[in-house]
Parts: C-alpha cells; structure tokens; sequence
C-alpha cells in the first residue's frame, strides 16, 4: 500500500512548542460544516488525461460549486510509444464513443458543455499534432465524416439553453518525443522547418486555402527544401496535411455554428515562437474568425481550467466587473518569456484578463496579480532585488488583506532562491492563485483562471460551502506542491534516479521496461522530505473565506496516490486531502 503522507495537526504542533516553554497554545476548534445547492453540471471532455486537464479543472470547478460529470478516462486517454493502447486499440481517445457520450448527456438534459475538438476529432493533443484524419465509425455502425461528426455535435447542442464551451488548438511547431515515432532529434528538425518564415498574409488574402498553400514555401514565395532541415518530402508532406486539417476542421465548426450565439470558442496557441513562422498566418485568420465569439489565446493545457471561470463568469456571476492591478518585478513585462511564445508578457498576460472580463487598472483594484519576470539584468544584485521586492509585496499585501495572485514566470533564472524565500517569509494561504511550473503562457492561464474563479465566487455567493473551499484549497496546494516541490526539488532526482540506478528512460518507462513500483516508491520519499515545508506553511495559514477578508484556518493536509499518469518523470499526479478547517 503506498504510504501516506501527513503534517502533524496543528494543535500537536503548539503542544510541542508549549512543552519547550514557548507559551500557552491558542485553542483552535473545528469550524462548522457549511452547505450549499450545487451550481449545475458541467459535462467535460478534457484535451487528455494529464492532471493539468483533468484534476485541475475539477478542483476548479468544484470550488464554484459546479459538478463535472466526464467519460470513462480509457476514452480520453494517450499512450506514449510502446505502452499498453487504449480499449479500442490505438494510442489515441475514441472518438465515437466520446461522440455518442457528449449526446448522452445532453439527452440526460444537462446545459453545460466544456468540450475539447483535439480530443472529440483528433483523440487528444498529441494525436491532434500528426493525425491526417479519417471517418467514425459510431456503435450502431453508421460512418461519419469529421465534418459531420462536427455538424451532429453542434445540432444536438444548439438549443438556447445549453452553454457550450468548444476548445480547439494551433498546432504547435513541432511533434511529441516518443509518439508516432518520434525522437528529440526528429522534434527539433521538424521545429526547424516550422519556425522557417512564411510569407505573412493580410486583409483579403488571409484564407484558409491562401494559409495551407504557403507551408511549404518561404517569404519570397520560393519552396523551402525539405531536405535542408532534415526532412524527407513525404514528411514535411503529412506536417502540411496535419496542420491544413486542424484549419479545415476549426472552420467548420465556426461556421456550422454561425449564430449560435450560445456556442464559445477558446484556441491556444500550442508552443510557438517568437519570430514569424508557420504559425502566424494560421493566428492571425484564426482571431479574426473567432472576434465576438471567443478568443485565441497562448498556451494550451490551462484552457479547461479558462473556460471553467469564464462559464462562472458568464452565466453565473452577476456583479461588477473585477477591477485586477498587474505588477512586474524583474522587469517591466515588455519582454518574450521563452522561445516558445510568441508574445511578449505582458501582452499574454492582458489578452488572458480581457478574455475572463477583467478590467486592468493602476489603482483601486480588487485582486493583484504579481508577476516574477525573468531579471532585466545578469546580476546578483540585481535578482536580489527582485526577489526582496516581490516578497515585500506580498508582505505588504497579506497584511492589508488584499486578494493576491502570483506567478513566477522567471523560468528558474533566480536559481532556488526565491521559491526558498516565498516559503520561509511568507503565508501561502494569502494567495487566491499561484503557477509557476509550466511555460509562461500556460502559467498566466492557470494562475489567472483560479485567483480570478474564487474572486468571483466569493463576490457573488458571499461565502462559500466547505466542499467548495476544501476544492479551492486542492487547487492552490496542487500548484504549490508541484511547481515549487516537484519542479523545482523533486523532479530532478527522480530523472536520475530513473537513469542511473533503474537505468530507465524518464521520459517513457515503457519503451525501457522500467520498474513502475520503484519510481512511485521514489517520488513518495522524494515528496515526503520536499513537501514538508510547504504542507506546514499552508497549515498554518489563513484562508480568504468571504468577500469581507474573513479568514479561517486549516487543520491539515494529507497527500497519498501518488502517480506519473504517463510514465514518465514529466507530471506527476497526488490525492490531497483537506482536514477540518479551524477558527
């Protein structure tokens, strides 16, 4: 049975300390266990099974009171080369059965849909991304094309009173390692080819038909070679038929679902780059047919998590607009966080604002989100001085009550030390979001999606049911566990471990045999030494409970089940369970 892991209670914790002589022990007792009548049902199909798309937005949507009904994980599931496939027998999700369950609980007469086309047409992200199509065969044997597969979903969701969430992606540059064949060096030459410029289209030349004809030829209108960044014909060939359907596929559904005023489009931008590339076409005619009835935004694992806040703030929350003040410290945000975006931050973080009806300002706000940017200077000094300041802020903040959100966005470039500091000076239990383990675009939509959710919440409800605070502490502790414990202390070990004593491969211990049980039993000894700090803070600490800066305590959290959902070191899934909470 794998061990479980558990801080002391608070209440042994202050018996200790009065035992050295350290003073009387406040009495904490037990808060009441408060209900509330459920928000409705969200009926999800998730991009795939990682935790960042399935755990996540639960927890999210749970702490506004939602139930999220979804289909059997084995329909949604992807299987890296050399696992164990899927119950009907690819490496992809089952794109009829997910059909036909999507009609089912619409028949059960649910009204709320958050959908993802990768995984409905394509069976997830990874098959999105080298998947050229074919017919659906449903379990009555009827033979659907994707193009009416598309049509079918949306005539069977188009009644008025249903709010359907439609979530697709750009594809990304390159391939997933491991899938389909593909190694790191077939990833990076493939990047290659599709970070090449491409002429950009504008105004009336901007068409799918004028997108897809340009893949293979550079800004001068002359064909790129192949052959020159490693490429044979026939690949670069399926790359251009791959991404030309994702387009046909996304058209089709704009346009089948033309005033529907109830159906919303969410797109992420799946790992870009900076500099004009295959993608910017694609992005651009995607914006301009998405305008006033959805976005296309960076990033793409966080937009479960986008469209459950957008929802709440849609068809739920009925008082003003959330007035949020944005703070950089490192830089001023005007910068590229990584080469795997193509905005600067600052722009990604206001896209992602406007996208949950935020309003920036630069005084009298109601949330703060402060942002650690990597330094705009190669010093010590320099990066101490952002860290002292971030932390002084956050200080300042928890003092004054002031709902606070933050994200590192530093990609590591201060080392540990601020992580080391966030913990030791600060209370965690402060902040109404925090990311910092993925790249920037997918941290500003988790980030934002959760401090913004529990804002709106407590505004419209007043206070919230111990469910739906015991939801919104796993969302907080999930984030803090794993960007600061796992990405940052953990993980590494764990890689070499898996290398060197087990002599696996980290990235897919399939493909090298290795032994499951050793690297969970790893990762939980790992996690019991590299979590205790966090789990502490995050005890004793005091929770935002009401829009009126009530507070309340927590007496505990419990962390066991651990797992590595895809065999491999990369993400890695943990049950938290929240004690009692304490006045």
């Amino acid at each position: 049975m794998m061990k479980k892991l558990c801080i002391p209670l608070l209440s042994e914790l202050l018996c200790l300390l009065l035992l050295a002589g350290c003073g009387a022990a406040p009495e904490r007792t037990p808060a009441p266990v408060t209900e509330r009548e459920s928000t409705g049902t969200i009926a999800y199909v998730p991009l795939d099974d990682r935790p960042v798309n399935t755990d996540r937005v639960v927890y999210l949507a749970e702490s506004l009171g939602y139930e999220v009904v979804m289909p059997e994980e084995s329909l949604y599931h992807t299987c890296l080369d050399g696992q164990d496939p899927n119950p009907n027998g690819t490496q992809y999700g089952d794109r009829a059965a997910l059909y036909e369950w999507v009609l089912a609980q619409n028949k059960a007469g649910c009204s709320r849909y958050i959908l993802s086309l990768d995984q409905l047409l394509s069976g997830g992200l990874v098959n999105s991304r080298s998947f050229s199509g074919e017919a659906v065969t449903l379990s009555d044997g009827t033979v659907l094309s994707e193009f009416q597969l598309i049509d079918g979903l949306l005539s069977a969701l188009a009644n008025g009173e249903n709010q359907v969430y439609l979530m697709d992606t750009v594809m990304r540059l390159a391939p997933t390692v491991g899938y389909n064949g593909w190694d790191l060096e077939g990833y990076e030459t493939l990047r290659a080819y599709g970070m090449a410029s491409r002429s950009v289209l504008t105004g009336q030349d901007l068409t799918v038909e004028n997108i897809a004809a340009n893949y293979g030829s550079g800004p001068d209108g002359a064909p790129l070679n192949a052959g020159d960044f490693g490429l044979t014909a026939e690949q670069a060939a399926q790359y251009h038929r791959c991404r030309e359907r994702k387009l046909r596929l996304i058209d089709h559904a704009l346009s089948a679902s033309a005033g529907m005023d109830n159906v919303h489009f969410l797109i992420g931008v799946d790992d870009s780059a900076p500099s004009d590339s295959i993608q910017t076409s694609e992005i651009a005619w995607l914006k301009q047919a998405v305008e006033g009835r959805g976005a296309v935004l960076s990033g793409a694992d966080e937009d479960g998590m986008l469209a459950v806040c957008r929802l709440y703030g849609d068809t739920e929350y009925t008082g003003p607009t959330p007035k949020v003040r944005v703070r950089y410290f490192g830089s001023d945000g005007n910068i590229t966080s990584s080469d795997y975006d193509h905005q600067p931050l600052r722009d990604i973080v206001d896209a992602h604002l406007d996208y949950l009806g935020a309003e920036c300002v630069d005084g009298g706000e109601d949330v703060q989100v402060l942002v650690l940017t990597r330094p705009a200077e190669d010093t010590d000094k320099f990066r101490k001085t952002a860290i002292r300041d971030l932390i002084a802020a956050l200080e300042e903040n928890g003092k004054k009550g002031v709902p606070t959100v933050l994200m590192d966005a530093a990609r590591n470039q201060y080392g540990t030390d601020f992580q080391q500091q966030l913990v030791k000076k600060t209370e965690l239990s402060m902040l109404l979001g925090y990311a910092g383990f993925y790249d920037l675009a997918n941290a500003t939509g988790i980030v934002l999606s959760n401090g913004l959710a529990r804002w709106l919440c407590l505004r419209q409800q007043g206070t919230c049911s111990t469910a739906q605070n015991q939801a919104f502490i796993r969302t907080l502790a999930d984030s803090l566990l794993k960007d600061i414990c796992y990405k940052n202390r953990a993980k590494d070990q764990l890689t070499v471990y898996v290398r060197e004593e087990l002599g696996g491969n980290p990235d897919n211990f399939a493909a090298s045999g290795t032994d499951t049980a050793a690297v969970l039993e790893k990762l939980t000894s790992l996690m019991e030494r590299e979590t205790a700090d966090v789990l502490k803070n995050l005890s004793q600490g005091q929770f935002l409970t009401s829009p009126d800066g009530e507070r309340t305590g927590l007496d505990g959290l419990v962390l066991s089940e651990w797992a590595t959902p895809w065999q491999r070191v990369f993400e890695i899934r943990i049950k938290i369970h929240v004690n009692d909470f304490v006045k």
